[in-house]
């Protein structure tokens, strides 16, 4: 773990639906960490998903991060950003990494939210849409996949999980993850290439989120290198999942926060329930 005061860390809600258990403990975990080094935390709003963010979900986020007793010394919010996404797509263009896609729309939204292994991970990409040379210009109302190297293997070693290993490319039957989308024709960046601009932008030190988003670290250390970017530590907590073994989700209501703080649980109880 870093011991350095100068640790940064990172609680990153998407105001989509009510924090739940699973946000609790990865959020208290996250907090842990920072103090434990000296550092702080930053809370980053990802409402780049329109569709689905409301500003009533923004607001109860931090009213139930607050009464879990977590605290941050910055804020920002991903809405406001949208200038430093475009000009890191366009670096990205101008270095031949990405081509343009006219794959179908389920595939396209499925790049928005950050996906999680067990349900909706994106799927390995058949590779129909690459071409033999790359996009030079970035063109609006178009889609575009960051293109991986067949076969190649993208290794780092997770503070909780341990050493990890994936394989790109585009040979479905062998590889964990292929050409992945970074953006959108709509004008908005993909999570991946989202979360990497802003990382660095608020130089994370380590990111501290569930295991469901190994593959997606593997992604984006990719785009970090292709971007010259630095690459933080990573902590992938694991999932809470409810008495049918199924991961937590925004659809779990009777789980959330919001639902057990009008129940009357106290603070104290709840960390006991996570074991925190």
């Amino acid at each position: 773990m870093t011991t350095s005061s100068k640790y940064v860390g990172r609680l990153a809600p998407s105001p989509t639906g009510l924090l739940h258990l699973g946000h609790a403990r990865t959020f208290l975990i996250a907090q842990q960490r920072a103090h434990a080094a000296g550092g702080k935390l930053w809370l980053r709003d990802e409402d780049l998903d329109l569709q689905r963010a409301r500003a009533e979900y923004a607001v109860a986020m931090r009213e139930d991060l607050h009464w879990l007793g977590i605290t941050w010394q910055q804020e920002m919010r991903q809405s406001d950003r949208l200038p430093a996404y475009r000009t890191a797509m366009q670096q990205l263009v101008a270095a031949g990494r990405v081509y343009k896609c006219s794959c179908s729309r389920k595939d396209l939204l499925s790049a928005m939210a950050a996906p999680h292994e067990d349900s909706d991970d994106e799927p390995v990409y058949n590779g129909r849409c690459r071409v033999a040379d790359p996009a030079h210009l970035l063109e609006e109302n178009a889609n575009y996949r960051f293109r991986v190297n067949d076969d190649e293997p993208v290794e780092f070693v997770d503070l909780a999980a341990g050493p990890q290993r994936f394989i790109c490319g585009c040979a479905v039957e062998r590889s964990d993850f292929g050409d992945f989308l970074v953006w959108r024709k709509d004008g908005l960046p993909s999570y991946q290439l989202a979360c990497v601009v802003d990382d660095a932008a608020m130089h994370i030190t380590e990111v501290v989120r569930g295991r469901d988003l190994l593959k997606s670290t593997a992604r984006q250390l990719l785009l970090q290198r292709a971007l010259g970017l630095t690459t933080p530590q990573y902590f992938h907590c694991e999932l809470m999942r409810d008495d049918n073994g199924i991961r937590l989700a925004k659809r779990h209501d009777a789980l959330s926060l919001r639902t057990l703080r009008l129940s009357g649980i106290s603070v104290a109880e709840l960390r006991a329930r996570l074991e925190l």
